[in-house]
């Protein structure tokens, strides 16, 4: 029996993650801190521990981390998902909101993994972060996500060159444009032409396709995997330029 924690469970790539875990018969610990949002996407889930938790607080991650270990004794991966985006001009993100982004998106992920070292070190497990195109590349309008995104690729690196003597392996994801309930709200039909001409796919990804990289790298089949950082964007972090516009 494998065990995982998913943080930021209740919705989108956490969700879509925790549902095809399940499928190939992992037990899943569903974390996130939004109690009605995570009872919903929970229920009718066999095999699934829901877990109301806010990754930025130090102490609920601890008792989070017990009830994991107190129910299952064993932990195979762990998915850093949980993240807030918050977008604007620098000039207007104040530290409330710098801080905002930073402790959920990296603060979360520190203090998760640091809780779960010990399960995975006996596990020689696995830890999969997700990080974003914005960590890779610069854009407008998110100094603090995109920073916060960068400074996790850097985690992901040291925790798989401290861990991988324990056999712990360490990788991030970091998504493209991704077709989500909120993307699809926010994103008028300018914009997403705009990213279909910048990705050579021509298209935005699917939380699906997200949760295939992410199940691969916590499987068996990633064992000589670590220290990676893997863009699944259709290859907008390869181009960086509209290549359709270009062929025109």
């Amino acid at each position: 029996m494998k065990i995982a924690i998913v943080t930021g469970a209740a919705r989108g790539i956490g969700l879509a993650t925790t549902k095809l875990m399940l499928a190939q018969g992992w037990h899943v610990a569903m974390i996130d801190r939004d109690a009605p949002e995570l009872a919903k996407a929970s229920d009718g889930l066999e095999n699934a521990l829901p877990i109301v938790c806010d990754v930025s607080q130090p102490d609920q991650v601890a008792s989070m981390v017990d009830q994991v270990s107190n129910t299952y004794g064993q932990l195979d991966a762990l998915v850093n998902n949980a993240g807030v985006a918050e977008f604007g001009p620098m000039a207007d993100c104040d530290f409330t909101m710098w801080r905002r982004v930073m402790e959920t998106n990296l603060d979360g992920i520190f203090l998760t993994s640091q809780a779960c070292a010990d399960m995975l070190k006996s596990a020689k497990g696995s830890i999969v972060n997700i990080g974003s195109i914005s960590g890779l590349r610069a854009s407008t309008l998110r100094v603090a996500y995109g920073t916060s995104k960068a400074a996790v690729i850097q985690l992901t690196k040291q925790q798989a060159a401290e861990l991988g003597e324990w056999g712990v392996r360490a990788n991030c994801v970091c998504p493209g444009p991704v077709r989500t309930k909120l993307a699809m709200a926010v994103h008028t039909q300018e914009i997403i032409d705009a990213y279909h001409d910048a990705i050579p796919l021509n298209r935005y990804g699917s939380e699906g396709e997200i949760a295939e990289v992410i199940m691969f790298l916590c499987s068996d089949k990633a064992s000589y995997v670590t220290g990676q950082v893997i863009a699944s964007d259709g290859g907008f972090d390869s181009t960086g330029v509209g290549l359709p516009a270009l062929r025109n």
